[in-house]
């Protein structure tokens, strides 16, 4: 199914789940969270396709409704660097390309066959100004990211890759579906250090 073939009722189904994430977060009446729900379209990416590219313009928020992201940046030396990876009912976007409509250094890369809910910067700037407390829900998820962020800053400091390793795990139960390259880039780490992890891990065990 391409993202110009889901009928009505598969938006539906989709849309619900925004739904239930905006209501766990806000007190808005029913046709309100509806009525922003509907300011989303449904966009549909295939495994390793990139949903934001380096040098674009971000212009979307999205919510992350099936499938699995991974923001990143490419360094100097070549070397991927992922920020975060975004599962269902996560959020993805580049906030400072999206605010200040400047290229992006990132990449949003789609690790399954993913569906995502998008919202343009004219669509969300309306809904500001029709829902009152669309702000507020989004004022939480800026905090809660900046909370993360500085959490995971403090965590590669202070902490040994064998803890940030157990930490990771226990973050994203999903690990299973994610790549060794992938979980080893997110911790900074090599392959192989992360597969002598694994090893130290299932001896004390």
């Amino acid at each position: 199914m391409t993202s110009g073939q889901f009928n009505y009722k598969s938006k539906a189904i989709m849309r619900e789940s925004l739904k239930k994430y905006i209501e766990s977060h806000i007190n808005s009446s029913s046709a309100e969270i509806d009525s922003f729900c509907n300011l989303f379209q449904l966009k549909e990416v295939k495994k390793k396709c990139c949903l934001l590219k380096k040098g674009e313009i971000c212009k979307f928020e999205g919510f992350v409704v099936k499938g699995i992201f991974r923001i990143y940046h490419i360094d100097n030396k070549g070397a991927e660097q992922i920020l975060y990876f975004a599962l269902e009912n996560w959020w993805i976007t580049d906030i400072d390309s999206f605010t200040n409509e400047k290229p992006s250094e990132f990449y949003i890369q789609a690790l399954e066959d993913s569906v995502v809910l998008i919202i343009s910067k004219t669509d969300k700037e309306f809904a500001y100004q029709s829902i009152a407390q669309i702000e507020k829900l989004f004022r939480i998820m800026t905090q809660k990211t900046l909370v993360a962020l500085q959490r995971r800053m403090i965590d590669n400091l202070s902490k040994t890759a064998h803890q940030r390793y157990i930490d990771f795990t226990e973050k994203f139960p999903i690990h299973y579906r994610l790549s060794n390259l992938h979980i080893a880039s997110y911790l900074g780490i090599t392959r192989e250090f992360l597969s002598k992890i694994r090893s130290k891990i299932a001896i004390e065990k």
